[in-house]
């Protein structure tokens, strides 16, 4: 089996597709124009890896209110203390960053909608 993409309903479909497209790189690989506007989005390799959606029949996680370590979404990043950055002026928030013995510095932020996100600047890549 081969991981084709995680799915997150969210409350504000629109407001959550730009900000991950504009701040993180996302491209809309494909989308649904009525509801439930499921939409795919791809990262900069071209791999779908997250779809976002809104069902008004059910309900819509209200994420500020889960510890990120619950699930959160991660994200590579070349330097996480300016990703970090930019991404707090965009909106997001900060919960906790961990520098690893290893070298590697992990960022934990959740999005506008209060969507945990990581940031993984790791030592030793994951293949």
């Amino acid at each position: 089996m081969i991981f084709e993409h995680f799915a997150i309903n969210v409350k504000d479909i629109n407001g959550v597709v730009d900000w991950y497209c504009s701040h993180l790189g996302l491209t809309i690989d494909n989308q649904q124009k009525e509801a439930p506007f499921m939409t795919f989005l791809a990262d900069s390799t071209g791999r779908v890896v997250v779809e976002f959606y809104t069902r008004e029949d059910e309900l819509a996680e209200d994420f500020s209110n889960r510890h990120p370590l619950t699930f959160h979404v991660a994200f590579v990043s070349g330097n996480a203390e300016e990703d970090k950055q930019r991404l707090l002026l965009a909106g997001a928030s900060f919960f906790e960053e961990v520098f690893k013995d290893d070298g590697s510095h992990l960022v934990m932020l959740r999005d506008p909608w209060g969507l945990p996100l990581q940031l993984c600047q790791r030592t030793v890549k994951f293949p």
